[in-house]
């Protein structure tokens, strides 16, 4: 069962129902789930009868082009593998929260995110839409929470693009009226019991790989919004190692998601939950600065670019793309 003492909501970040359903059996509880295209991709190859047509036995960690020469889906079909993956996710968690991500490259319009927001939205009563922390995603997300559709902020690198998702899903009653902005008229929205309606997911591995630590951004977000109005939850991923993971909890995280082996050895620790003595190693990584930045500013006045957030744009809409005819 959950430790008392841990206030971080735990997620399995798969897309394979049954992972789920160990992770239940494991824990004894979970918060929420994570998919991304590349996860779906893995296990529709683990499930779909093309596989066995095309003669491929066993499915690898990542979706290559070796593997997907010979299976190829419509879109709809596509489409429709997804859904079913977290319909079925959904039932085993209904009061989790399920993030179900839309696909998106370089050439993908904010109309077109919403487009398949909306859509992906009305498949389970308990989603959150992943949009990619990028101009048009954050004009996307911006609509979407002001039709009361739930976002999740993916492939977030740097604090300046955790301070644009803060202002872009920010409600400003008193703007749309045409007066000053008035902060104690923006109240936080909360649609789903136990979560706000907007989380940002800055990715701590895929820092770390780079020679820099990735922990410092999980906690200069947590420092950061903590000048704000509490409607962003700050959602810890790729998550490498136990290491990350009880970092994550230590740093503020409100959320961490990882996948199921983490999990395994979570429990194999005693669910240990940090206490305030406890100290990170980063392991000599190049240390992320704090940066003191205006949450209120327009959302497109901050810098948002990083190489990071194209990479993995491109590979999520690569694995994306190999499965379709």
């Amino acid at each position: 069962m959950k430790p008392q003492n841990l206030t971080t909501k735990i997620f399995l970040d798969s897309g394979d129902p049954d992972e789920t359903r160990k992770a239940l059996d494991l824990l004894g509880f979970l918060d929420g789930q994570t998919t991304n295209p590349s996860l779906v991709a893995k296990k529709i190859l683990s499930t779909n009868v093309i596989p066995a047509k095309a003669g491929i036995s066993e499915i690898p960690d990542r979706v290559g082009d070796d593997v997907l020469r010979n299976l190829k889906l419509t879109e709809d079909q596509l489409l429709q593998e997804y859904k079913s993956i977290v319909e079925e996710i959904s039932s085993l968690i209904p009061k989790g929260s399920v993030s179900i991500e839309v696909y998106s490259d370089e050439n993908t319009t904010a109309d077109q995110m919403l487009r398949q927001g909306k859509e992906m939205f009305s498949w389970i009563p308990n989603a959150h839409i992943k949009f990619p922390t990028t101009q048009e995603g954050l004009r996307a997300a911006s609509n979407a929470v002001s039709e009361k559709i739930r976002v999740n902020m993916t492939l977030v690198f740097q604090q300046q693009q955790a301070a644009a998702v803060y202002s872009a899903t920010l409600r400003r009653a008193s703007l749309a009226q045409g007066k000053p902005f008035d902060s104690t008229q923006v109240k936080p929205d909360s649609t789903l019991p136990g979560f706000k309606n907007v989380f940002v997911s800055p990715f701590i591995g895929r820092l770390d790989d780079r020679g820099e630590n990735g922990m410092d951004l999980i906690k200069s977000i947590t420092r950061m919004y903590s000048n704000g109005d509490g409607h962003v939850m700050n959602l810890s991923a790729s998550i490498r190692n136990l290491d990350h993971f009880i970092g994550s909890v230590a740093n503020g995280a409100d959320i961490i998601t990882c996948p199921y082996a983490i999990l395994e050895e979570w429990v194999k620790r005693g669910m240990h939950v940090p206490d305030s003595s406890y100290i990170y190693d980063s392991k000599n990584l190049q240390p992320i600065a704090y940066q003191e930045l205006d949450l209120h500013k327009p959302w497109n006045e901050f810098d948002i670019s990083h190489e990071l957030t194209d990479v993995g744009l491109k590979r999520f809409a690569d694995d994306w793309n190999k499965l379709l005819g």
